[in-house]
């Protein structure tokens, strides 16, 4: 078996690229296709653990569940995790071989790209269709030489692309005229059609912009996508706008999440963000810390750093007070670790090598390890015996009498730790409230009396569909199918 490939670009970051992927991914799936989703270079701080033991970004976790698939690292061969202004981790097949600045990378993009092509050909050997997302714009001038992420994967095995451009930005026949001007004569010729997103109004308002597109590229406008007002899949870095309280009802639970500058795997709380008797905020940098009933630490990748900033913001202070007055704490994987004594990265794999004290609030230290803890998990919350499913990343080992109050039973080990009063909960399992069981008894704990039931993976899966159902709609699939050599 030999895929076929389909290449989708965007104009810019967020232009869609992500979600077509997806419904193009499902469709397929629909018809019976052995179809599956690549990215060769994502950068995120969102990221899952594969079936195969490794990480990829969210976004491919979400293309892979529309394929019925489960996520693998070949799906996404090279992740960037951004740890400063000017450097990542570099992730490759799934596990870190080290920590780049910009310009270290670009010499090291053809050891990358030998990692793509790895990947990308044992998915040609057992796949009928792959579907591949970009990165960003293929007009980063830049950024041209060694592309492996945009045309410069596109050109190495030769695959037609479709270029999605977002009309809510405005602009949208600028955006795609000046990414054409940018690129060389074969990658324009590589482009075959245009897909327009998130499109508000009459469409046949847009009639004569579209023939002018068709007539100034000689190429067809393959789509106009409607925008999808509540669509709810996980985001591959974008926080949305859940800035400010959305209005408080009865029986209500306000949660505050303070948003640190390199917070990672914010999708935990997608399933808090959309239930229905959870008000959650993040709070941004040079806002307090809001009366409210629970604080959560998010993951973090840079745990020393990041404590530093909460420091700076006076977090700290507004923290001890929320809890004197009764309120709750929980803090996940690196805000785990902020809960503990002191803080050792003797390697300095995300910073500096050094210590830092941390909250104090755990009696418990952690040594961050070069080897990652990269695991998928079940078992139950010490809470009241409720089923919790997750994962874990994170290179921080901590130890100390705290976890002898665990938080969770994981088979023949322990996670987490409770302080003796309850007050307190750390963990280093992301995904924890998207258990139905795990979510209500964590949102009893927190203070609300009477927590509802809610399926955040359901309303994942429905959101694929309705995605899926709108783009077989509005999108010209029998041009699709011929580009992939399909019936």
């Amino acid at each position: 078996m030999t895929a076929r490939t389909l290449m989708i670009q965007g104009t810019s970051s967020d232009a869609g690229k992500s979600t077509v992927v997806a419904a193009l991914c499902r469709l397929l799936t629909r018809c019976g296709v052995c179809v599956v989703p690549f990215k060769p270079q994502n950068m995120a701080l969102n990221s899952a653990v594969t079936s195969d033991g490794g990480e990829i970004g969210r976004a491919q976790a979400v293309q892979a569940q529309a394929c019925g698939l489960e996520p693998h690292t070949d799906m996404n061969p090279v992740l960037l995790k951004p740890n400063s202004d000017i450097g990542a981790q570099v992730i490759i097949h799934g596990h870190p071989v080290a920590n780049f600045d910009a310009s270290a990378y670009h010499g090291y993009k053809r050891v990358a790209m030998n990692a793509v092509l790895e990947s990308y050909r044992r998915l040609q050997n057992h796949y009928q269709a792959i579907i591949v997302e970009g990165a960003g714009s293929p007009a980063e001038i830049n950024l041209r030489e060694g592309d492996i992420a945009n045309m410069g994967f596109a050109e190495e095995v030769d695959c037609p692309v479709l270029l999605v451009a977002d009309i809510d930005r405005g602009g949208v026949f600028a955006q795609i005229v000046g990414t054409l001007e940018l690129l060389s004569e074969s990658e324009r010729n590589r482009i075959k059609g245009f897909i327009i997103n998130r499109f508000r109004g009459d469409v046949a308002l847009l009639e004569p912009g579209l023939r002018w597109l068709e007539e100034k590229s000689g190429k067809p406008v393959l789509g106009v996508l409607p925008y999808l007002h509540d669509l709810h899949l996980e985001a591959e870095d974008g926080l949305g706008d859940q800035l400010q309280w959305q209005g408080r009802h009865a029986e209500t639970l306000r949660v505050a999440v303070p948003l640190l500058p390199r917070i990672s795997n914010h999708t935990d709380f997608d399933a808090l963000r959309h239930h229905p008797q959870v008000e959650l905020r993040f709070i941004a940098p040079g806002e307090s810390l809001p009366a409210c009933d629970l604080i959560i630490l998010p993951g973090s990748k840079s745990v020393r750093a990041d404590l530093d900033f909460l420091h700076a913001q006076q977090w700290d202070n507004a923290l001890m007070k929320h809890l004197r007055y009764g309120g709750k704490v929980l803090g996940i994987c690196g805000g785990f670790q902020m809960l503990g004594q002191i803080l050792h990265d003797p390697h300095g794999i995300e910073s500096a090598a050094g210590s830092s004290p941390g909250l104090g609030l755990l009696d418990m230290t952690t040594t961050l390890h070069p080897q990652k803890q990269l695991h998928r998990i079940s078992g139950t919350l010490s809470l009241a015996d409720a089923r919790v499913d997750g994962y874990e990343i994170h290179a921080g080992i901590s130890d100390g009498p705290a976890l002898q109050r665990p938080f969770a039973h994981l088979g023949d080990r322990n996670d987490g730790a409770i302080s003796e009063d309850g007050a307190i909960i750390g963990t280093y399992l992301h995904g924890l409230f998207d258990h139905p069981q795990a979510c209500e008894a964590l949102l009893r704990w927190a203070g609300l009396q009477t927590a509802h039931s809610f399926d955040i993976r359901a309303l994942r899966e429905a959101s694929i569909e309705r995605l899926a159902d709108s783009v077989e709609e509005h999108l010209d699939l029998a041009r699709i199918a011929k580009l992939l050599q399909l019936s």
